[in-house]
């Protein structure tokens, strides 16, 4: 396991060999960024998707949170780093299109499944409860379904992709742009244990890539 040490050893290396190898496409990209496409992806460090998709530096514009959460368009004044984030690939970037990347095992899915949180004060797993309440219906009807166990564990964590894909489609500027066929959101899931990547249909069903 590495520590902050062992990064920068990381860093030196990467310094020595990397960069003076992509001399050229870092002197591009230090005048600016283009991305086609937008990641929404978890935080956990098992889940990079630059590493899974096997992307160079400025091909993706990556978003983490815990379990690839998208929150509603909201206007309650307060501070959107997912929202901001969103908005900018979209109306500034011009992204064409936004995957929503859920994976196996996600420690948020499992909060939302046990409710571990809830009743937390902020700053003692308030804020986690909080946020992973977007997960509470999905959570509801599955339980309804399959019980509490790894079935429906397995069934939310795909659904945190298609609730997102959902909340997505609340901003004004993404269903202007899918009407207009300029943008194109799609699902996907990481399966950690077995390296695949499953990806989710235009019905919201998912299938090996």
């Amino acid at each position: 396991m590495s520590d902050f040490t062992d990064m920068l050893g990381g860093y030196r290396r990467f310094r020595d060999t990397d960069w003076p190898r992509q001399r050229d496409r870092w002197s591009t990209l230090s005048k600016g960024q283009s991305p086609k496409v937008m990641v929404i992806a978890c935080s956990d460090s098992r889940v990079d998707p630059a590493q899974i998709f096997d992307t160079s530096p400025g091909e993706i514009f990556v978003v983490r949170n815990v379990a690839n959460l998208v929150p509603p368009f909201e206007l309650d004044g307060r501070r959107h780093g997912v929202s901001a984030a969103l908005e900018f690939a979209v109306t500034q970037l011009e992204v064409s299109e936004i995957v929503v990347m859920g994976h196996g095992q996600c420690g948020g899915v499992h909060a939302a499944m046990t409710q571990a949180f809830a009743g937390k004060a902020p700053g003692e797993g308030g804020f986690i409860d909080h946020w992973v309440d977007m997960l509470d219906e999905a959570r509801d009807r599955i339980v309804a379904q399959h019980g509490s166990g790894p079935d429906a564990i397995h069934e939310l964590e795909l659904e945190t992709v298609r609730v997102s894909i959902a909340n997505l489609r609340t901003f004004p500027c993404i269903p202007e742009r899918e009407a207009a066929g300029k943008l194109k959101l799609r699902g996907a899931y990481f399966a950690i244990a077995d390296g695949v990547l499953h990806v989710m249909d235009d019905n919201g069903v998912f299938a090996a890539a």
